[in-house]
């Protein structure tokens, strides 16, 4: 067995409030290998890009990250300096934000910015800067002309592109895309998944795919992990997930999202809404949503385990 490339051991982050930590993301145990894309999906404030940014370390205050391990490429990345990570951060680990506008820089133009990616971590040339940014527009599919133009002059997948075309201009192993479609139209949203995945196969880097549309996920990933309220409660294969998922909410988002694939069925949300992570219920914290919920749900935390190989589900009831 190869070493993955990406191992998380037990991960906790807290927000720092007044009334004590409230806790985002809670023992989290993930892998990613080479050349793997793996999605994470979940409800909006289910821990999915707090966990992307604890990765990178990019969390903002009041956030800490209050327990576990990080190993990529065989490196502790909770040990590094800051001088560390910032030649590690885009280089060998990059991310593409859910707003493209507000992570692009308004004052300085398109070729600007990725050229100022390539000289913070190379001695490139000033002429080879340019040559490779316009190469990176021209691999997302945008013109080369477009290098001296300014982010609000270009289209909202444009400006997606461009997001993607900065993550890839130091050929990391690793790609985070935290929401990377959010905001755009359907057709939109496929061009850009399937230019991606094409890059993917193309380049061999890793992708974990960040978003709460779980039927686009299921076409997009090669596995899938499902968090609810800050916990990790379901981890398989895309196909698998697809055919036979074992936790409950899972199987409800699956109800709640119409499939890319087979005809029209009806679609049934699930009742209720997340818990407070200030204070959530005892048991599994799924169980006040849950029909099939029992005693034992209620009093006791199911920990995830391993049902068939490569699929795991944290639930009482899952066999």
């Amino acid at each position: 067995m190869t070493e993955p490339l990406l191992s998380i051991r037990d991960l906790c982050v807290d927000y720092v409030t007044d009334r004590g930590p409230v806790r985002a993301v809670d023992r989290v145990s993930l892998e990613v290998d080479r050349g793997e894309i793996l999605g994470i999906a979940g409800e909006s404030g289910s821990g999915k890009s707090t966990l992307a940014q604890a990765l990178l370390r990019i969390l903002p205050a009041p956030a800490v990250i209050s327990g576990g391990e990080v190993h990529f490429e065989g490196r502790d990345l909770l040990s590094l300096t800051e001088n560390e990570l910032r030649a590690l951060r885009w280089k060998r680990i990059s991310m593409v934000f859910q707003s493209a506008m507000d992570a692009l820089n308004p004052v300085t133009t398109v070729g600007e910015q990725i050229i100022d990616t390539l000289h913070a971590h190379s001695t490139i040339t000033a002429g080879a800067a340019r040559a490779r940014a316009g190469d990176l527009l021209e691999m997302v599919g945008i013109n080369r002309g477009s290098l001296d133009a300014y982010a609000h002059q270009l289209s909202g997948g444009m400006r997606q592109r461009l997001g993607i075309a900065i993550a890839l201009a130091l050929e990391p192993s690793l790609v985070i895309l935290d929401e990377p479609t959010t905001a755009l139209d359907v057709i939109v949203e496929r061009e850009i998944l399937e230019h991606i995945r094409a890059l993917q196969r193309q380049l061999g880097f890793a992708v974990l795919f960040i978003t709460h549309d779980l039927s686009r996920m299921l076409q997009f990933s090669d596995r899938v992990a499902i968090f609810y309220a800050a916990r990790l409660v379901e981890v398989a294969p895309a196909a698998e997930l697809r055919r036979a998922a074992r936790h409950p909410y899972t199987q409800g988002l699956l109800r709640a999202f119409p499939s890319v694939h087979g005809g029209a069925v009806e679609l049934t949300s699930i009742p209720g809404a997340p818990p407070s992570l200030e204070n959530p219920p005892t048991g599994c914290r799924f169980h006040p949503r849950c029909e099939r919920a029992v005693d034992l749900c209620r009093e006791c935390s199911p920990e995830l385990r391993q049902l068939a190989p490569g699929h795991s589900a944290a639930c009482h009831l899952a066999e």
